[in-house]
Parts: C-alpha cells; sequence; structure tokens
C-alpha cells in the first residue's frame, strides 16, 4: 500500500495542528509510522486520502452503528440542513429523540441533550454531587470518562497509549475529590466507603471499551448498585460507548442493573457532536431550569445532530441487528484465538455485542493492570499488517473494535484473512 498522500499531509498539518492531530490517539504514537488521513467513507468502508480501501473497524470509535452514510440518515440530514443549522433556540425534534433515548432506558424519565460524552460526564457527576449534596467521586482505574480534570487520572486508553501517568496543566485541587477503585473489585469500592462520609456516587463503564473490552464479572455491577444503596450514594453509568452497542438500550438492561445517572454519547446524534446525560425525574428536576444545578449550551439540541439521531435509532431498532452483532464478534474472537495458537502467539479475546478487542497476554484481563500486561510491540505489528491487508482498527491496543450492521460477509472473510497474515507477522518478528 502507499502512504505517500497521508505522508505529505501529515507533514504540512505539523505546522499549525499539535502534533498534526486534534485528538492523541490519531497520531499513531504507540503503533509507530504517520497517521492515515481519511478522505471519504460509505457502508462498511473507510477511504484514506491515497485511496486505500479500508474494512472500518473503528466507526468513529462506535456511533457509525448503521455504518457510514446510511440513506435513511444521510437523507434525514439533508432534510435537516435545509432548514438551518443551529438555532440556539428549541426544536420538536429534540423531544423526539428525548421520546427514544427515555424508552430505551428503563431508568430514564427525562433527557437532557449536550454536545459530547464528556460534556455528559462533567454534567452526570455535577448533577450527582448536587442530588446528594455530596463531593467525593470514586471512579474506576482503567475508565476514561473524558478529558475534564476531575477524572483524569488512571483514564485508560488515551494515557496508556502515551505512557502518561495523568496530565500536565491539571492542579492537585481539581482530583482531590476524585477516589480511584479497582474494576471488577467491590472491596475496593467499599475501603473507601469506610475512609470517607462524602462520596456522591460510583462512575463506570458498565463494560470497559477504553482498557480494551473488559467486561464485568459475576454480578459485580448489581451488587455494586446494592452497596451503593446502602450508603446513600448514586450509580453513574458511562454508556457512550456502549449504549446502543449490546441491544436497543444500554449494557445495564442486559446485566440487570439501572444505573441512577445514565451518561450517551454520538451514537444517539448518529456520528454528529452530541452527548446527553439522563435519569428519573427527582434527580432530573434538580437540573436548570426545574432546579438549581446550572448547565447549559448554545449548540445543546443541535437540529442536524437530533435528526440524525432520529434517523440513526429508529432504523436501528428497526434492524435489531444484535444477535448478528453477536455471531460476527464471535466468529472473529474465533479466527483471532485460532490464528494465534497456530503461529504460537500468546492471545487473550474479550469481546462484548459489538465490541471486541484482543490482549497479547496470555492473562485473563479483568482490570486495568491485566490488561496492561499485554505486549504493545505486537500489537504495533498486527495493526500495520491489518492495515496493509485492508482492515481499518484503533491505532491503539486499548481501543475496542467496533462491528457495525453495513459489515458483509465478504467483510468478515477479508477480516479473516488479515488476521490471518497479521498474526503470521507478529510470530516472525
Amino acid at each position: 500500500m502507499n502512504f505517500k498522500k497521508s505522508q505529505k499531509l501529515y507533514n504540512k498539518g505539523l505546522v499549525n495542528l499539535v502534533g498534526a492531530v486534534n485528538s492523541p490517539v490519531r497520531a499513531f504514537a504507540s503503533v509507530g509510522g504517520n497517521p492515515l488521513f481519511i478522505k471519504k467513507a460509505k457502508g462498511s468502508k473507510i477511504t484514506d486520502v491515497d485511496d486505500n480501501k479500508y474494512v472500518d473497524l473503528v466507526l468513529s470509535y462506535g456511533p457509525m452503528i448503521l455504518g457510514h452514510r446510511h440513506k435513511k440518515v444521510q437523507k434525514a440530514i439533508t432534510k435537516a440542513l435545509e432548514n438551518g443549522y443551529s438555532f440556539g433556540a428549541s426544536t420538536e425534534n429534540e423531544i423526539k429523540l428525548a421520546k427514544i433515548v427515555c424508552d430505551a432506558f428503563p431508568g430514564m424519565d427525562k433527557v437532557r441533550f449536550v454536545n459530547s460524552g464528556t460534556e455528559a460526564v462533567l454534567s452526570g457527576i455535577r448533577l450527582a454531587r448536587a442530588f446528594t449534596g455530596k463531593d467525593k467521586i470514586i471512579k474506576f482505574s482503567g475508565c476514561y470518562h473524558g478529558h475534564q480534570d476531575a477524572l483524569l487520572v488512571a483514564a485508560g486508553s488515551g494515557l496508556a497509549t502515551l505512557s502518561l501517568p495523568g496530565s500536565k496543566g491539571v492542579p492537585e485541587g481539581a482530583v482531590k475529590n476524585t477516589l480511584i477503585a479497582n474494576y471488577n473489585d467491590l472491596e475496593s469500592v467499599k475501603a473507601h466507603f469506610d475512609t470517607h462520609d462524602d462520596i456522591a456516587g460510583v462512575i463506570i463503564e458498565p463494560v470497559a471499551g477504553n482498557m480494551g473490552v473488559v467486561t464485568p464479572k459475576d454480578n459485580f455491577l448489581k451488587e455494586l448498585k446494592e452497596y451503593l444503596k446502602t450508603k446513600g450514594a448514586l450509580l453513574i453509568a458511562d454508556e457512550v460507548m456502549t449504549g446502543f452497542r449490546s441491544k436497543f438500550g444500554g449494557a445495564q438492561e442486559l446485566f440487570e442493573v439501572e444505573a441512577d445517572i445514565t451518561c450517551l454519547g454520538k451514537v444517539i446524534g448518529g456520528g454528529f457532536p452530541v452527548g446527553a446525560y439522563g435519569a428519573r425525574n427527582e434527580i432530573m428536576e434538580m437540573v436548570a431550569p426545574l432546579g438549581g444545578m446550572y448547565q447549559a449550551g448554545t449548540l445543546s439540541g443541535n437540529p442536524i445532530a437530533m435528526a440524525a439521531g432520529i434517523a440513526t435509532l429508529t432504523e436501528l431498532k428497526k434492524q435489531n441487528p444484535y444477535k448478528e452483532f453477536n455471531e460476527v464478534a464471535k466468529e472473529i474472537e474465533e479466527a483471532l484465538l485460532k490464528y494465534a495458537d497456530e503461529f504460537n502467539v500468546e492471545l487473550t479475546v474479550n469481546r462484548f455485542g459489538s465490541m471486541i478487542n484482543p490482549f497479547f497476554t496470555n492473562k485473563k484481563v479483568t482490570n486495568f493492570k491485566e490488561a496492561q500486561t499485554t505486549d504493545t510491540k505486537k500489537f504495533a505489528v498486527f495493526f500495520w499488517e491489518m492495515i496493509k491487508n485492508g482492515v481499518f482498527l484503533p491505532p491503539s491496543q486499548f481501543e475496542a473494535w467496533f462491528l457495525s450492521s453495513a459489515l458483509s460477509k465478504k467483510d468478515v472473510n477479508l477480516t479473516k484473512k488479515a488476521i490471518n497474515k497479521a498474526m503470521k507477522a507478529v510470530a516472525n518478528m
């Protein structure tokens, strides 16, 4: 494959962009080489500026669940564009999308749309503090909840990719109310409650997607929720990645646990910049203009994002692709394990619904510490071989792969052949 135009754009981008990118993982720091620049996408495929075409397993980190430029979503966007781009005022589609989202999450009576998953999470945490009158929040090592100061500690993929322990520019005071627990370890949560009496709640990715795909063990989520009830603390579910990925709704329903506050991201806007946080009435009525917790945004409920979201979720519910998602994810998992065994490469594979991730380790991965036993040098070789064989992956060992309903049998077979060649390359490194 030829990457000359991407190389040229990278060099040009270095002049006025930080590292020639607008999000660190795009810099390919952990896999080496220069980043790819994308020109267009359609269906299950994405095409770079050198006209290399790939089966896309990044999908804008999840939201393109129907594939790129689905005809019904495209039609809805085009129609919305004819009426204007942004009004800074209310529209009917905000009400329509709110109903779709609330109906999908049993514990959600009201929702507030914002502009990103990061904004949804910081607002959800502020709401938990407002409702409980307490300050401290527990998060889990390896879970990423956006780049807000208070949660940019032990934050998974982005920082792990760049080997950063935290972030410069985050003052000590910003994280003084953030406590760190171990994912899948309820005792580590209880230890904080034994020491502190001012914990507002616990925020968690029900299935972690930023230390690779890591699922909750046994009844971890249920037991966590029951314990928090006894302490008067709230469970905040960050479903920015898992929302609508395992079934129509969130991972909470699958694991039979109902969060007090749920945070959602770009999938509810069909890939446009959007997020949301929602809860039962008594909690959401703390939010202005009904209550004293202030949060606002001129672009919140943007009409183009609302139209795309309605079209995406309506079509997704109609398709109901979740059985197929599980089957395809299983097929890819089996290929990963088969060729790893054939070439004597140590590998563990985790998957959840339409999310999947291989780890180059012989350990079972149930938390961030175990995820970090993976051999990132092997992943880098694997990544570039997959790229050369037509499969676009996240350029980080600690990012989940995503499936779309646009994937064809031919795409899956191409992916399996690429895995064969990539695993052989790892064995020969």
